[in-house]
């Protein structure tokens, strides 16, 4: 078990299975499990693709940014899915690095991604699409890698392997 409590926070695009390896984290260590779009529910009453469609992508990554505040506000340790977009706001990317945060970047490829968000429900309609995809991806790249303590490529590992993987290199890091 991990001796001195930190909050793991998952970043990575849509797709990339925060939410699945958050889940997993949240069963091993007893921690909470924050998701970003149930936070962003919370906060405003409304689905994240509603908010895009109606209010336009800019208030969508506004009302994320105000998601991650909250979950980082919150006392103790967690386990907190990141939106993806949040990398590309620079106060919100400092914000991941702040205090005693373990950042983890799922690193999927474009086509598993288009595979992952085509089995998901409420996914935008963009994102479907393998251009926008590799477009995203590769302006994302630098940023993720900027913020991130630790990079798993999740492309043939399932969750439970994943899961192990960021909690051994939290001890690691905790006995360093």
């Amino acid at each position: 078990m991990i001796e001195n409590p930190n909050r793991i926070l998952l970043v990575g695009m849509m797709g990339s299975g925060k939410t699945t390896v958050g889940r997993e984290l949240a069963r091993t260590t007893g921690w909470p499990f924050l998701d970003n779009d149930a936070l962003l529910r919370e906060l405003t009453g409304r689905e994240p693709a509603a908010i895009d469609a109606v209010d336009g992508e800019a208030a969508l990554h506004a009302a994320e940014i105000a998601a991650l505040g909250a979950a980082l506000s919150r006392p103790g340790p967690a386990i907190i899915a990141v939106a993806g977009a949040i990398v590309d706001d620079d106060a919100a990317s400092m914000e991941l690095r702040s205090g005693a945060n373990h950042v983890v970047w799922l690193r999927a490829s474009p086509p598993t991604l288009r595979v992952r968000i085509a089995a998901g429900t409420g996914r935008r309609a963009d994102a479907r699409d393998l251009g926008w995809l590799m477009a995203r991806a590769l302006e994302r790249e630098p940023r993720y890698l900027a913020v991130a303590d630790q990079v798993i490529d999740v492309e043939d590992h399932r969750p439970r392997a994943i899961a192990n993987a960021i909690l051994l290199a939290m001890e690691a890091r905790s006995s360093a």
